[in-house]
C-alpha cells in the first residue's frame, strides 16, 4: 500500500491501456489484485492515479474504462460540428492588423498604433509601478467604477465630476463597452470616413452596422451627418474630434456646436474618441465636446495608453445619465474591475510633475519626426500628396495618385523590410481612392524613418 506499489501498478496498468481501443473495459479490482498480488488500496489508487491523468474513465457498478485516446501532437481536430454551433457570429480582426498580418523581424515600422519603446514613459511607469506595489491595499478589490483619485484626474480635462467617469482597460475596452451600452445589435452607427480601423472591428463584433459619413479639411460635415441620421435612424455617432485617426484633421471650432446639435435633434449619443489628447505637436488641443455638453449627449472615451507605453492599459468612460449607470453595469458583467496595480500605477504617472514633462517632450520629438517624414516624402515620393501635416497625433495620412494600388505598394514595401498600412481598412465601406497611412513614431529613430520612406520610394 505504498506510494511505490502504486505507481508500479500504475505503470503496468498504462501497458494495458496502450495496448487497448478507446472503450474497452480493464479486468476488474479482484482480477487486478490476484494478477499482480496488491491490497485493494492500491488498486484504487492506481486507477485514480490514470483516472487523473484521462487515461481511464471509472463508471460506478460498471468498471473501469480506456478513455478515448488524445489527438497526437500536430494531428488536426475535427472541429466542423462548431462551424454549426458558432452560426454566424464571427468576430472580424483584418481590420486591425491587415491582411498582411504581423510586421516580419527587422523591418522598419511605418505604421502601428503606439510611439517607438525609446518615446514611452517607461522610466516614469517603472518607478511608479515600485511605489504602487509597496501600498499595503496594493492587490486589494479595486470599485468597478476605478478609484476614486484616477477618476478625479480624468474628470478634470472633461469638466465633470468623477462620479461619471468609468476606468476603462484601455481606449479599445472603452470602445467596445460604450458601443454595447448605447446600441442594440442590428442598429446602426455613423462613423466618420475614414476611421479608426479598431472602432469599425468593435462596433461589428457588437453587432452594429457602421455607416459612413465623409469628412474634409475641418472634419465631419454636420449636414451629410444630419442626413445620415435622418436616412438611417441611428441612435450614436462615434467621431475623432482631435487629431483624427488617420487623417489628423481636427474639428473647426463652429462645427463642434453644430455636430452636437444635429445629435440631440437626432436624439442620439455622440460617442467621442479623444485618444490622442495628449498627442499635440506642440499647440493647444481643443476642449473635448464633453465640456460643451449639457445634455448627457455626449460619452466622452479617453485614454494615456498612447502617449504612455502601450501595456498601461487605463482610460476612462465619462458620460452622464442612465448610458452611465448601463456601462457600469458592463463593466461589472464584463470583468468586475480594472486590476487595482495599474491603476494605482497610472494614478502615480498623472500625478507626477514628470508627466507634464514627458508629454512636452513627445510633443516636441512628434512634430520633428513628422516635419522629416513630410520633408522625406515630398523628395522620395514627389507623386504622392500629403493632404495635412496635423498639429497631433502619430501618423501622416497619404494620397497615392490615381489608380494605385494600395495594398500592392505595402506588400512591395514588406518586400524591401517596411511595414505601412493600406488605407483601405480606415473605410467602413468602398475607399474614397488609394491611400496610405504613414507614421511617424514607431521608428527607432529620424535615420530610420528617412530610411523607410526612401525604400517606400524604390517600390514599383
Amino acid at each position: 500500500m505504498s506510494d511505490s506499489s502504486t505507481f508500479a501498478l500504475a505503470l503496468q496498468l498504462r501497458s494495458l491501456v496502450r495496448a487497448a481501443a478507446p472503450g474497452d473495459r480493464l479486468p476488474s479490482s479482484r482480477e487486478l489484485i490476484e494478477r499482480y498480488r496488491v491490497g485493494p488500496v492500491t488498486v484504487s489508487r492506481a486507477i485514480a492515479l490514470l483516472a487523473a491523468e484521462g487515461a481511464v474513465v471509472t463508471r460506478p457498478g460498471s468498471g473501469t474504462y480506456v478513455a478515448t485516446k488524445p489527438t497526437a501532437a500536430g494531428e488536426p481536430l475535427d472541429t466542423a460540428w462548431q462551424t454549426v454551433a458558432l452560426t454566424d457570429r464571427s468576430v472580424d480582426t483584418r481590420s486591425l492588423t491587415g491582411t498582411l498580418g504581423s510586421p516580419p523581424d527587422g523591418a522598419i515600422l511605418l505604421d502601428g498604433g503606439y510611439p517607438h519603446r525609446s518615446l514611452q514613459a517607461t522610466r516614469f511607469l517603472s518607478a511608479g509601478l515600485a511605489r504602487a506595489g509597496r501600498r499595503p491595499d496594493a492587490w486589494d478589490r479595486a470599485p468597478a467604477a476605478g478609484l476614486a483619485a484616477l477618476r478625479a484626474v480624468f474628470a478634470g480635462p472633461a469638466g465633470a465630476s468623477p462620479d461619471d467617469v468609468v476606468i476603462t482597460a484601455g481606449g479599445q475596452s472603452g470602445l467596445s463597452m460604450a458601443f454595447r451600452a448605447v446600441a442594440a445589435p442590428g442598429s446602426p452607427v455613423l462613423v466618420e470616413s475614414p476611421t479608426y480601423p479598431g472602432a469599425l472591428a468593435a462596433a461589428r463584433a457588437a453587432g452594429l452596422r457602421p455607416v459612413p459619413v465623409p469628412i474634409d479639411d475641418d472634419g465631419v460635415r454636420p449636414d451629410l451627418l444630419a442626413e445620415a441620421f435622418a436616412m438611417t435612424g441611428a441612435r450614436l455617432f462615434y467621431c475623432q474630434p482631435t487629431f483624427h485617426n488617420p487623417t489628423g484633421t481636427v474639428l473647426a471650432a463652429e462645427r463642434r456646436t453644430q455636430v452636437l446639435e444635429v445629435a440631440r435633434a437626432a436624439g442620439a449619443f455622440v460617442l467621442e474618441d479623444d485618444f490622442a489628447r495628449h498627442l499635440s505637436h506642440g499647440a493647444t488641443a481643443p476642449r473635448p465636446l464633453i465640456t460643451d455638453d449639457h445634455d448627457g449627449t455626449v460619452v466622452h472615451l479617453t485614454s494615456v495608453t498612447k502617449a504612455a507605453a502601450p501595456s498601461l492599459r487605463i482610460g476612462a468612460l465619462i458620460a452622464r445619465g442612465p448610458v452611465l449607470d448601463r456601462m457600469k453595469a458592463i463593466r461589472r458583467v464584463d470583468d468586475l474591475f480594472v486590476t487595482r496595480p495599474l491603476q494605482e500605477t497610472a494614478l502615480e504617472l498623472l500625478s507626477a510633475p514628470s508627466w507634464e514633462r514627458h508629454v512636452r517632450k513627445l510633443g516636441t520629438e512628434l512634430r520633428e519626426r513628422c516635419g522629416k517624414a513630410a520633408a522625406a516624402l515630398a523628395r522620395e515620393c514627389p507623386e504622392w500628396t500629403v493632404a495635412r501635416l496635423p498639429s497631433g497625433g502619430l501618423h501622416l495620412w497619404v494620397r497615392l495618385p490615381v489608380g494605385s494600388d494600395a495594398n500592392a505598394l505595402a506588400r512591395a514595401a514588406r518586400d524591401r523590410g517596411v511595414v505601412v498600412g493600406a488605407g483601405e481598412r480606415f473605410f467602413a465601406t468602398e475607399p474614397a481612392g488609394p491611400f496610405l497611412r504613414l507614421g511617424f513614431a514607431a521608428a527607432a529613430d529620424v535615420t530610420e524613418l528617412v530610411e523607410g520612406i526612401r525604400r517606400l520610394g524604390q517600390c514599383p
